[in-house]
């Protein structure tokens, strides 16, 4: 099989990450999450904190929740003023990935990847979910909030990455229509989870 990247994209609790994590090391690829922050801060030179600032999620105003701002493969002018802004280190951090996708294979979580590499060939584009009873199961272990406020912390991240997908792309973050393959994990565990995933790529990418 040529080179190829696996998309995730992953409601909070759903166990996407972790799937993200084993399909990778079954594969022999890379795994990519915060990680691209190291990389796109190393090969800017701007600091590491501020893509971690503006992380997956976007500045608490108003704008941003009725206005967007379709990245279209721009990046800003190192001299500019804007080199910093939110939009800028977004497009940064998308000309990673892109770079990243030319030339080895990966599993990247998040970031909009899945619209970011939308031209290329040989991507396959997972979403992952759960009802929010069983992400409140399986968190409920880790987290020492009360279950009802575990939901909303739930709800909240789920939002504000709805948010940030639904600002860098225009679309809807949970719509199916912009993957591939969409997995209710609550049925499947991770083993059936990467069996699935494992069929649907030699089908996806067979050459017969």
């Amino acid at each position: 099989m040529d080179k190829f990247v696996i998309t995730i994209a992953r409601g909070y609790g759903s166990g996407g990450r972790t799937l993200g994590k084993h399909l990778a090391e079954k594969l022999g690829i890379n795994y990519y999450d915060r990680e691209i922050l190291n990389l796109t801060a190393d090969a800017t030179g701007i600091n590491k904190q501020l893509f971690e600032n503006a992380d997956e999620q976007l500045k608490g105003t108003s704008l941003y929740k009725v206005a967007s701002n379709v990245y279209r493969g721009e990046v800003i002018k190192p001299d500019s003023e804007e080199v910093i802004s939110n939009d800028s280190l977004f497009a940064y951090q998308a000309k990673v990935i892109r770079e990243l996708a030319k030339y080895e294979s990966f599993v990247v979580i998040g970031r909009c990847a899945d619209y970011i590499l939308k031209d290329y060939k040989n991507v396959l584009k997972l979403f992952v979910h759960a009802p929010v009873e069983t992400c409140v199961n399986r968190m409920e272990d880790f987290s020492s909030l009360s279950r009802e406020e575990l939901k909303q912390h739930i709800y909240r991240t789920d939002k504000r990455r709805s948010d940030y997908y639904y600002y860098h792309t225009g679309r809807m973050w949970n719509d199916a229509r912009n993957y591939d393959l969409c997995i209710n994990s609550e049925e499947l565990n991770l083993v059936k989870c990467l069996k699935l995933v494992e069929s649907y790529l030699e089908i996806k990418f067979s050459k017969k």
